[in-house]
């Protein structure tokens, strides 16, 4: 009986990661690499998740049976609308933005919107994201001249379980000592706008996208604010690419979900979850119930679990 896909995690070195996956969650990650990156959930062409059980990819299970996966009316050449990523920040990231869906197919882009949650952080941690009230494009191009950029976005102390839409066209950053579940829309497309002077893993600048960036840039975003989720249930963000909803189950409360009613993506940040047929979910597993399971789906608490859905429309 299908109760849930599982894939085998996608690791990327990153200049700013480390190996905190492995400490934090457990993972076996490659020897002698800086990951700041584990794709738990994607389909691109460049990276496709396999099944843990089989040979297959999340790619092939949409092209053989887009219904199954999907729900009725998915064409079976349109990738699976999101990717599920955990971050390992061990250095500060890039300033960077994603662009519009009005701005990106004049730059050879796609839109990225995206929600982070963090699952750890330490005392220092924080995120870069949003200008300060008053800041114009001609006075961030100036600052970005006189490389003092810091000062004109906001920087927004992080703990665990706090959460963040980071819609595109949104400035951001994040900075050193953060663990992050980040749930986006499927895209790759980031402007880089400034690096910190920081040289990549090959001992070289990494490449800056300035002018794409000043396109993209939101400047009327200004002084966007933290969520403190608390209490058995919190939208955490609800958009047109996807919902996303932090529940708190106490010991042996169910989660249950009717067959047939759309997918969804279940993301463990505390505790484990208590699946079909004594499977189990644990903290850093996040699997895939399809649309057209083989019957009514519950498992059990104690567990904070991020479920992500509404994405099954997404163009």
């Amino acid at each position: 009986m299908l109760s849930f896909y599982k894939f085998e995690p996608i690791y990327q070195e990153r200049v700013w990661g480390g190996r905190g996956l492995e400490t934090s969650l457990g993972r076996q990650l490659p020897d002698n690499q800086v990951i700041g990156e584990s794709w738990e959930l994607v389909d691109r062409p460049e990276a496709n998740s396999r099944l843990s059980d089989r040979e297959a990819t999340l790619g092939q299970l949409r092209e053989e049976n887009p219904a199954q996966l999907m729900g009725p009316g998915w064409p079976a050449d349109r990738p699976f609308p999101i990717l599920v990523k955990w971050l390992d920040c061990q250095d500060r990231l890039s300033l960077q933005v994603h662009p519009p869906a009005e701005v990106a197919p004049e730059l050879g882009g796609e839109p990225k919107t995206e929600n982070w949650y963090i699952v750890e952080a330490s005392a220092e941690a924080a995120l870069l994201a949003g200008i300060k009230p008053g800041v114009a494009r001609e006075g961030f191009a100036r600052a970005l001249e006189e490389e003092r950029l810091e000062e004109l976005v906001c920087r927004l102390p992080s703990k665990a379980g706090d959460s963040l839409f980071v819609r595109s066209g949104r400035l951001h950053a994040i900075d050193a000592g953060n663990l992050i579940l980040e749930i986006q829309q499927n895209s790759d497309t980031t402007y880089r706008v400034y690096d910190w002077g920081r040289v990549g893993l090959d001992g070289q600048p990494r490449q800056l996208h300035v002018e794409e960036s000043l396109k993209s840039i939101d400047f009327e975003d200004e002084e966007p604010e933290l969520l403190h989720p608390s209490g058995p249930e919190t939208v955490l963000a609800d958009s047109d690419e996807f919902r996303l909803r932090r529940l708190e189950l106490a010991d042996g409360q169910e989660l249950a979900f009717k067959v047939n009613e759309e997918p969804r993506i279940l993301s463990v940040v505390e505790g484990e979850l208590g699946g079909p047929a004594g499977a189990s979910i644990s903290k850093g597993d996040n699997v895939l119930l399809p649309y057209a399971m083989a019957s009514d789906w519950t498992a059990r608490g104690p567990a904070v679990v991020l479920v992500t859905d509404r994405f099954n429309t997404v163009k």
